[in-house]
């Protein structure tokens, strides 16, 4: 997936946004000024911009101008409140991909990223055929060669915080809350049971050995190629 580097002055928003596109895949920069843009945006690893307008120290337009002049290949989305005719032919007319109201919906703005992200060179087809494939919408699992696995909320939950960290040690804390419990009180031994219901479901679905390693005491592993799709 792309990283995406998002430019929203409203703290609730910039989270919630955050949390979203997180939660959709995507590696996520959030900053609330322009000068914070600057300073975190990255032309080697950014690959799409979600931009608000109005900003405390200056103008969203005004950025998009400056990296469409310097010939930046960046996919840019605007989120803003200003919903007119005119603000909208403004912002395409000077290099924005999109123009959207921040009164839209979280699935459109998903699925205008999705666009943009195919539109940009990011095809799942470039993929190995040995990756894992994980749809965060349709709630699956893909494994290479077999047909999508349905998932239940807390598998699709364990295997996101394990995919989208593929080839590192996801902690047993990172899991639990991605679970939305709180670690201290959990019992441990409900990970290790949900891990294995998922190694049973994919061994029963397809004969594979699902592609987790244990850490002892640390957490686990997911050792193989993964694709985490919205």
């Amino acid at each position: 997936m792309r990283d995406v580097i998002l430019l929203e002055d409203e703290a609730v928003l910039r989270e919630e946004l955050s949390e979203f596109l997180t939660g959709s895949g995507y590696r996520v920069d959030a900053e609330a000024s322009l000068e914070g843009f600057h300073r975190t945006y990255d032309p080697a690893r950014h690959g799409i911009a979600l931009v608000d307008l109005g900003l405390p120290d200056g103008d969203g337009l005004s950025l998009i101008r400056e990296l469409r002049e310097r010939g930046e290949r960046l996919g840019i989305v605007v989120l803003t409140a200003r919903g007119g005719a005119r603000d909208r032919v403004t912002g395409l007319d000077i290099g924005a991909d999109y123009y959207l109201s921040k009164t839209t919906d979280l699935d459109e703005l998903a699925a205008t990223l999705a666009a943009l992200s195919r539109r940009l060179g990011d095809s799942p087809t470039a993929l190995p055929a040995d990756a894992w494939v994980l749809e965060l919408g349709p709630r699956r699992l893909s494994p290479p060669g077999f047909a999508p696995i349905a998932l239940s909320e807390q598998d699709l939950t364990v295997l996101h915080e394990l995919m989208r960290s593929a080839g590192e040690i996801a902690s047993r804390q990172q899991i639990v809350q991605a679970l939305g419990e709180h670690y201290l009180s959990y019992d441990q031994r409900r990970l290790d049971t949900q891990i294995r219901r998922l190694r049973r479901k994919v061994s029963e679905a397809t004969g594979l050995v699902l592609p987790i390693n244990t850490a002892r005491n640390a957490g686990y592993r997911f050792h193989a190629k993964t694709l985490i799709r919205r």
